[in-house]
């Protein structure tokens, strides 16, 4: 625990409300752990699918209107198809290079699949680190406490160092001499420092040494 205290310690705002978890929240990594890669490819499946349907109307519509009813359809149906068949190319890339980084992040923490699985899911991977936020987060939060419980304890014990300052008989409260008042009060009789004097004040100081 001592580990986690200091390392705490040295987060930014630590021991404060505004101090930000420092590793990806419980609720996050559950929600991870239920994702599927077979039920993203399936989605990109039906996508193109439902693009090439798009694209077969959009063609049939074409061919049996006259040249003149053409427009603007035509070119606005090109553009929608065109982008949406960029998007979902991007989509396919995404996933594709998603999928290869997570097989990377498996094998670089030596995950192996569960029996009757023919890769590692991120159920496999992300629900070991569900548990593992899941702790942190009650032992952070008792940390943080335990740190914000330092940092208000010595505000406490400096405010409780003061004094009330005792009044002479004239009424006048009293305080304590500061370095302005021993250098002015070691200055010879009559004068006065030199950043308090006047030009008057230089010159009668200057009489009086001469």
């Amino acid at each position: 625990m001592y580990s986690l205290y200091v390392f705490i310690l040295l987060l930014h705002d630590a021991g404060r409300e505004t101090c930000v978890f420092p590793i990806p929240e419980p609720h996050d990594l559950f929600q991870a752990s239920q994702m599927k890669f077979e039920d993203f490819q399936k989605d990109v499946i039906r996508l193109r699918k439902d693009l090439r349907v798009c694209t077969s109307e959009v063609e049939k519509v074409c061919k049996v209107s006259e040249e003149e009813n053409l427009q603007p359809f035509k070119d606005k149906m090109d553009d929608f198809l065109a982008q949406a068949k960029s998007e979902l190319e991007a989509l396919e890339a995404q996933l594709s290079s998603t999928h290869s980084l997570f097989l990377e992040l498996s094998v670089s923490f030596s995950v192996k699949p569960k029996a009757g699985e023919k890769e590692v899911s991120p159920n496999t991977v992300f629900s070991v680190w569900h548990e593992f936020s899941s702790d942190f987060k009650d032992q952070w939060k008792k940390e943080n406490k335990v740190i914000l419980k330092e940092r208000i304890f010595p505000a406490g014990k400096e405010k409780s160092s003061y004094s009330v300052k005792p009044k002479h008989a004239s009424g006048i409260v009293s305080s304590p001499l500061t370095l302005n008042d021993v250098t002015y009060l070691s200055e010879p009789r009559g004068c006065l420092p030199d950043h308090l004097m006047t030009d008057g004040e230089h010159k009668y100081h200057d009489c009086l040494s001469s």
